[in-house]
């Protein structure tokens, strides 16, 4: 593997500065559901960001459909990073960081996207006894 390059390193600081604040917006933590729109989606439950999560995802492919057709190529980008705040939060209710996801792409790293697929498979059937 590569070292990491300086963007690289900043990007992983970026997305975890961004979780330490979501972190901080659980009302365990004193966040408050009518100051900070976090705090809001996280008292509201799973179902309120994972709407979210759907629509920014689904807002991403709409960008990316009008990028192929002419329209502007940023909105791709900036329905991303919608989709990727979104996430962090998902990731804090669950108990995660993007820490976690970087170490699993860093596994995933190197192995082909149809081995990976093939092993998933094989790993499912063996957990369910076929």
């Amino acid at each position: 593997m590569t070292a990491p390059t300086t963007a690289a390193i900043n990007a992983a600081d970026v997305l975890a500065r961004l979780a330490a604040i979501v972190e901080s917006r659980k009302q365990a933590n004193g966040g408050d559901p009518e100051a900070s729109y976090v705090a809001r989606l996280l008292a509201r439950g799973p179902d309120a960001f994972l709407k979210k999560i759907g629509e920014e995802a689904t807002e991403v492919v709409m960008a990316a459909k009008d990028a192929d057709h002419g329209g502007d190529r940023n909105k791709v980008v900036t329905e991303m990073a919608d989709l990727w705040f979104h996430s962090l939060i998902a990731l804090a209710h669950y108990g995660f960081t993007p820490a976690d996801v970087l170490a699993e792409l860093e596994r995933r790293e190197g192995t082909s996207g149809i081995e990976e697929k093939a092993l998933r498979k094989a790993r499912a059937r063996e957990g369910s006894g076929e």
